[in-house]
């Protein structure tokens, strides 16, 4: 059963902007709470051990560069979860989780100790400890003032706050990464898609104030690389604070045009390209953009199984074919670990449009990643499943998917984005500015 918060649970739209806690439940935080509002304490079963810091500085192996070296690897599964003994366990499971066992009697999990790696650097923690007591909600929920940096809002009442949290996580100051993603479909097929991403994140950065965000959390760029009928297409967007005052910008290449366009709607229920219609815009990240087309619900705190520590499946060299199985992925390289995590429920508002009547998140109490994603469609019945494979990014530090995963539970399909083992490693210190991140420079580039 969920555990229901301590907490009040208010009902999110009607929300003004206002305070969010008192000074003495501020002062848990590194305390009896960690730095970023998770229970430092572990469970009483211990099998949730207590938050000693996690992951902030590198194991002696690891050298810039290199895919990182799981600080696990002699780590033994503790169990097995598959069809057999499903009903043993499946109040620690999403209900997209069984259902992905049930359908696929060959899949299965496999549970390892766990592990709370999930860290952040102490600036990040000093901001959430001054923005328990200064974010604030505004627009309807549709938007947060009052910050710059760290978790909003890091003793959450309400689901807003909550999937907040999320939105506005710490994942470093800027990135260059190369990534590959691919639709799977139900026979097995599947082409790649290659892409160089660079992110730059205003909202987070060191010495940011709020009046300096402008509204802005981040700028996202990708270029195709592969297959050659693609290469050279490539997307722009800035991605604003709150959508419902200023929707994302976002801009196209098409190499075939050689011209730049506006894109008129990335967002919401927009399908996103190359996913063989399965991804929605909003699926990004596993949830992004404005939340004001469904009703948020905080249902409380909830130990269960999800993706977790998910170096083996990032490691260098491992084909993409071994990666990607018919109907799943390779349960051989994937995690899976018993975490607290906070259950939010979204239920489409009357009167909006979106594919998915409801979905219920479960968000890492360490680090405010969701880390899965029940999916249900118009009519109520359950049609898909997220998962987000997460590892600590030890020499930032951060924690976050290494892998994303959506699955069509209906269709037998699912598309998976992150593919890396054979790319270079992630660059979190590539010169990066704002002014790669328009128009003009995606014209630039593409001439």
């Amino acid at each position: 059963m969920l555990r229901v918060c301590s907490i009040a649970l208010l009902a999110a739209i009607a929300l003004q902007a206002q305070a969010q806690v008192d000074s003495a439940q501020a002062a848990r935080l590194g305390q009896d709470l960690t730095p970023l509002g998770g229970e430092r304490a572990g469970n009483v079963a211990g099998t949730i051990p207590p938050w000693e810091g996690g992951l902030a500085e590198p194991p002696a192996n690891y050298r810039p560069a290199m895919h990182h070296p799981d600080p696990y690897a002699d780590d033994a599964p503790l169990y097995r979860v598959d069809s057999q003994n499903l009903g043993q366990y499946q109040a620690q499971l999403p209900a997209g989780l069984k259902r992905l066992l049930e359908n696929n009697p060959d899949y299965f999990l496999r549970v390892y100790p766990t592990r709370r790696s999930a860290a952040a650097p102490q600036r990040i923690y000093d901001a959430t400890r001054f923005n328990a007591l200064n974010a604030q909600l505004i627009s309807g929920g549709n938007g947060v003032e009052g910050v710059a940096a760290g978790i909003p809002f890091p003793l959450p009442q309400n689901g807003q706050e909550a999937i907040w949290n999320h939105i506005m996580r710490y994942r470093g100051e800027q990135v260059s990464m190369v990534t590959n993603q691919a639709a799977v479909l139900a026979n097995g097929g599947y082409n790649l898609l290659k892409l160089e991403r660079d992110v730059y994140f205003r909202y987070g950065r060191e010495g940011v104030n709020p009046q300096d965000l402008d509204n802005t959390l981040f700028y996202y760029k990708y270029r195709v690389v592969a297959p050659s009928k693609l290469s050279g297409s490539a997307l722009v967007v800035q991605e604003t604070l709150d959508q419902v005052l200023a929707i994302r910008k976002a801009w196209r290449f098409n190499r075939g045009e050689r011209r730049v366009r506006r894109l008129p709607m990335l967002a919401y229920d927009s399908l996103q390209p190359d996913t063989n219609g399965m991804a929605t815009a909003d699926q990004v990240d596993a949830y992004n953009g404005a939340p004001d087309r469904y009703e948020w619900q905080l249902l409380g705190k909830q130990e269960m199984l999800v993706p977790y520590n998910s170096y083996a499946v990032h490691q260098q060299g491992i084909a993409y074919e071994r990666i990607l199985r018919d109907n799943t992925l390779n349960p051989e390289l994937l995690r899976y670990e018993l975490h607290r995590v906070w259950v939010v429920e979204a239920e489409l508002r009357k009167g909006f449009r979106h594919p998915y009547g409801k979905r219920r998140f479960y968000l890492d109490e360490d680090s405010w990643q969701i880390l899965a994603v029940d999916l249900y469609d118009r009519n109520g019945e359950l049609s898909g499943l997220q998962e987000s494979h997460p590892i600590s990014y030890y020499e930032v530090p951060m924690f976050g998917s290494t892998l994303e995963t959506l699955y069509d539970l209906k269709g037998g399909r699912y598309f998976v984005d992150g593919l890396d083992n054979n790319e270079p490693m992630y660059d979190f210190n590539a010169r990066l500015n704002p002014r790669d991140f328009t128009a003009q420079a995606l014209r630039r580039e593409g001439n």
